[in-house]
């Protein structure tokens, strides 16, 4: 789109496409990334139930920051990061793996980055972007930084 040569004839029909297609390419170009929140997880839970709460972090994506023992008891309180998105039906699992003797609570701690690069195909993270596009109506496939150039 050319702008009109003259200031008083230039109106947001002219300015504020041009500035979506240059932020648009800023955007692509600034390796962009995705967030995601993360919940502090606290269990308290026996010794010997401690590996299948292990086993239940470390296939969603968990990480565990320690295991402390509540001095004169048999309770231990483990404590790890596990991702939002992991943690539909968390509870119920790793009661399910220490026999009903774990108590998960979780609470949010911070945001992290999620693991893969967007622009890149064929990784969790681009098919996160596909599926979010597709649900919103938009072509599936990210722009090309080309399609922001302007013809003049």
């Amino acid at each position: 789109m050319a702008m009109h040569a003259d200031a008083t004839h230039r109106d947001s029909e002219q300015i504020i496409p041009t500035a979506r297609r240059n932020y648009h390419a800023c955007f692509l170009t600034a390796r962009p990334g995705l967030m995601e929140p993360v919940y502090l997880v606290d269990i308290q839970t026996v010794e010997h139930a401690i590996g299948g709460i292990c086993s239940v972090l470390d296939g969603r994506r968990g990480v565990m920051l320690g295991v402390e023992n509540k001095s004169g008891t048999p309770i231990y309180n483990v404590r790890a990061y596990l991702p939002v998105a992991e943690s539909f039906g968390f509870t119920p699992d790793v009661r399910c793996h220490t026999g009903g003797q774990a108590f998960p609570q979780c609470v949010f701690d911070h945001w992290a980055g999620f693991p893969g690069d967007p622009m890149v195909p064929g990784n969790r993270a681009r098919d996160l972007v596909n599926r979010t596009r597709l649900m919103k109506g938009l072509k599936p496939e990210i722009p090309m930084l080309d399609d922001f150039n302007d013809t003049l």
